[in-house]
């Protein structure tokens, strides 16, 4: 049984966050590694900020280790989380973060990493997710 000081650990955590990559390269039909991430990031910290610091850990525990970090990234866990109930300024955000052409890119990027949590966390922590975000907000990320 490998311990947390076995490098095999490293390897499957770095394998684990390629196949998400390569899942969701495939979902924004890209072949630019960096801007799958960027979007990644953007929609994961919209998110993370929308959500319970208690639902947005157990989000986080089933993001491979090295996704998780991106999850995390610049967190403020003792701020008041973003209380946006409009589409428009959660695209606006997605698109200003991900360094995006604009909403409509946005919505796409938010619907692919959608279509990829879903196939890669547990269906009853993502309805969690979904269900403590406001109504107008849940079908961008029931793709």
């Amino acid at each position: 049984m490998p311990t947390t000081h076995d490098p095999s650990i490293v390897g499957r955590s770095v394998e684990a966050a390629r196949r998400w990559f390569d899942d969701l390269a495939a979902e924004l039909g890209t072949d630019d590694p960096q801007y799958a991430a960027r979007a990644l990031r953007a929609v994961l910290h919209a998110l993370r900020d929308r959500v319970s610091v208690e639902e947005g850990a157990q989000l986080a525990a089933q993001l491979p280790t090295l996704i998780r970090g991106i999850y995390y990234e610049q967190w403020k866990p003792g701020a008041v989380a973003h209380l946006t109930r409009d589409v428009d300024e959660l695209l606006a955000h997605v698109a200003r973060e991900g360094m995006m052409a604009g909403e409509t890119e946005a919505s796409h990027a938010v619907a692919a990493i959608a279509r990829v949590l879903r196939r890669h966390v547990s269906e009853g922590e993502l309805d969690d997710v979904l269900a403590i975000l406001p109504a107008k907000l849940r079908p961008l990320f029931e793709a």
